[in-house]
């Protein structure tokens, strides 16, 4: 048994977390946020401000400067990072770096922003946010139509690295022409860990519409269209239980023995399919963010007809699906700021007030656009006029449950157990709905940094060998469940088909 470390540079902020597999214990963590510790680069939400609202990009410095403080953090805590058995790590997925050459051995009297700031071809990275790229969005979906979707998982995205590539050879030829190779944030991470230029994984390179789904390879062709001189330019891609290196001198500053290995990053996405412990199919994680996210591991491959929901490699072996709603906790926030409504209210008392199923009302709260399903004109949809604040919050409550189920479904995995997080999931009534129109366990687990366990669970799988059932019995037990009520089945079926009709029809009732 060992001591295992994951690192997750999320869009925010860089996470470490230590755990002690042979104790099941978290030893140390630490956390450094960007615009709060470097206010130097400008980026108060983890992104350079634009006039455009369409473009989002960060600084891979940050990112570098990021990382050697939170490690400096996490020596400070007194646990001994010479006990590190092994490392691995999670990056805000689709975001990606150019570089003029490969990353190679670091050199111990620089810092990292200092020695790998010459290796940028381009200054920024377009992250996950970035909706610049409709236009070379429709050109690939031209270009290849339903292959694009059926052998990458996934239709053109906007915030998907394929087409912010492309937009970035047409747009800047000379920076395009210096660039030797592109990282995703994962892998650009990974190497610099490593000292050496590493691969990336089937999970985060699925998320990039280059990658063939059905061989596990770069689509060459695809690749060849998206930029002259691409395939060339990418790393290797490989399973996600790969070594991609050991790690380099550089980091013995902070404690580490040189040499232990570094398991190739994955993207934020598979790594919180590990770390919620739902990576064995018929569970499923819905993470109640900002946005909301319902992910799960799969079966067999096979790709959403409708393509909202995405196909990426799933760490534990095979597939995972995500589907992504961008109005979650933002339009739950939105209706409670509405109606002036304290949280306690908005958790507890409405839903005490009102019955399941709230007489039928449903609401499609589109206050910002949305990804599942698509729409680009903002605007909240009722089929009813009128409606007291209690009334108003189950109906959010209940659409966004429905919503949930209905564009899961295209997996045709019936979902035993999911496991919730993100500040939402603290609301009981809302677990209680969730419940309910799945007729499933939900599980709340008491980690909360999901992307950065996953990867130092991952580091332990494939240095100690132990499974992932066994990692997740020890790290992502449940710390309350809610089990469904059997009488309310038929009473949500009846209102996912009233749900789906009244999506589709754009009617709306009321103000």
């Amino acid at each position: 048994m060992g001591c295992y470390l994951g690192i997750d540079v999320s869009t925010q902020a860089v996470k470490c977390i230590v755990i002690d597999t042979g104790a099941g214990t978290i030893p140390a963590e630490s956390t450094v946020n960007f615009g709060e510790a470097l206010p130097s680069y400008r980026s108060p939400n983890g992104f350079l401000p634009d006039a455009d609202p369409l473009i989002r990009q960060a600084n891979p410095l940050m990112w570098l400067e990021g990382l050697e403080l939170a490690l400096k953090q996490l020596a400070a805590t007194g646990f001994d990072l010479a006990g590190i058995d092994g490392i691995s790590g999670s990056g805000q997925q689709h975001g990606s770096v150019y570089l003029r050459r490969q990353l190679s051995r670091l050199e111990p009297a620089r810092s990292l922003a200092e020695q790998i700031a010459p290796l940028l071809s381009r200054p920024v990275a377009p992250i996950w946010m970035d909706r610049s790229t409709t236009e070379q969005c429709r050109e690939l979906d031209r270009e290849f139509g339903e292959r694009l979707r059926s052998n990458t998982g996934s239709p053109a995205i906007e915030r998907f690295t394929g087409p912010q590539i492309r937009k970035f050879a047409v747009e800047q030829p000379e920076a395009w022409s210096d660039t030797h190779r592109i990282h995703l944030v994962s892998s650009f991470l990974c190497s610099v860990l490593c000292g050496g230029d590493a691969p990336i994984d089937f999970g985060d390179g699925a998320g990039m519409n280059l990658l063939n789904l059905r061989v596990l390879q770069w689509d060459r062709e695809i690749a060849a269209f998206t930029a002259p001189g691409l395939p060339e330019k990418l790393p290797p891609v490989v399973s996600s239980a790969t070594v991609a290196g050991k790690l380099d001198s550089w980091f013995t500053r902070f404690g580490f023995r040189p040499g232990i290995p570094v398991v190739v990053w994955s993207g934020d996405n598979p790594n919180s399919l590990v770390g919620t412990g739902a990576a064995t199919p018929g569970m499923a994680g819905i993470s109640l963010g900002t946005s909301d996210t319902f992910f799960a591991p799969m079966h067999d491959f096979k790709t959403d007809p409708h393509g909202c929901g995405h196909v990426f490699g799933n760490p534990a072996g095979g597939f995972m699906s995500l589907i992504c709603f961008t109005n979650g906790s933002l339009a739950r926030e939105a209706v409670r700021k509405l109606y002036h409504a304290d949280w306690d209210f908005f958790d507890r008392e409405a839903l005490q007030r009102t019955p399941p199923g709230n007489g039928g009302r449903l609401l499609l709260p589109y206050f910002a656009p949305e990804n599942t399903p698509p729409v680009i004109t903002p605007g909240v949809r009722r089929n009813y006029a009128g409606a007291r604040p209690e009334e108003e919050i189950r109906a959010i409550l209940e659409s966004q449950a429905l919503s949930l189920r209905l564009h899961s479904s295209w997996q045709g995995e019936k979902f035993h157990r999911i496991r919730v997080t993100g500040g939402a999931s603290k609301s009981s009534g809302f677990r209680r709905i969730l419940a309910d129109v799945f007729q499933a366990e939900i599980e709340t687990i008491q980690v909360t940094n999901s992307a950065g366990l996953g990867a130092a669970l991952r580091a332990a799988n494939v240095v100690e060998h132990l499974g992932f059932d066994q990692l997740a019995a020890r790290f992502c037990r449940p710390t309350g469940t809610i089990s469904p009520n059997p009488d309310h089945a038929e009473l949500y079926n009846e209102m996912l088909e009233k749900f789906r009709d009244f999506e589709a029809s754009g009617s709306n009732v009321g103000a």
